[in-house]
């Protein structure tokens, strides 16, 4: 048995449904903000605090909203983001319900706050497609940092050759290899079990 952990955003997750699109393509002509308002004045200063848990996303989102005269709702805007942000990668879901029926254990190990984390395994399902969660918010670091790693090494008590994570970020994949797990760079359009059957003996077909 192997245990796969698994990336959010840019592998299981891209973009949103209707076209595959950036989640905030249309943000300004649908809610009258500008997306690199966002960036500048909210992602760039409280993200950091907001995915690793030490502050919640709601309220900092209300205050960047009052901050910038916007009478948009900071629920309104989490709900926009969220339903633009939901559109699954069905042939990754094949194939991680294809790995669970070979027995092995597959993990969602994604740096995410804590509404999106339950928004992922809540709303859109994916409770039933994968054995858990791992998340930073949750955790208190997020990738790719040391301490992410060991969290979900030491809570699974798992050997670190045991572990493969599979993320579209290089830095992240870097990490878990500096931890001694294996670790898929992934791009778009790869097959999980294609990628996943190069580790060597630990993946037959």
């Amino acid at each position: 048995m192997q245990i796969i952990m698994m990336d959010v955003d840019g592998v299981l997750v891209a973009g949103r449904p209707k076209d595959g699109a950036h989640l905030f393509t249309d943000l300004e002509a649908d809610l009258g903000i500008s997306a690199p308002t966002l960036q500048r004045e909210f992602f760039k200063p409280r993200w950091p605090d907001i995915i690793t848990g030490r502050k919640a996303l709601l309220p900092e989102l209300a205050e960047f909203l009052t901050d910038i005269a916007s009478a948009v709702s900071a629920q309104t805007l989490i709900d926009y983001w969220f339903e633009n942000d939901s559109r699954l990668v069905e042939a990754v879901i094949e194939g991680m319900a294809e790995l669970r029926t070979r027995g092995h254990l597959v993990y969602l190990a994604t740096n995410q706050e804590h509404m999106r984390a339950t928004y992922l395994m809540e709303v859109m399902g994916l409770a039933r497609q994968v054995d858990g969660i791992f998340y930073s918010a949750a955790i208190g670091h997020r990738k790719p940092s040391q301490q992410f790693y060991r969290h979900i090494q030491d809570t699974l008590g798992s050997s670190p050759d045991d572990i493969t994570l599979v993320d579209d970020t290089e830095d992240n994949v870097i990490a878990a290899r500096e931890q001694g797990w294996n670790a898929i760079h992934w791009r778009a359009n790869m097959s999980l079990l294609d990628e996943l059957a190069k580790v060597p003996r630990r993946f037959p077909a």
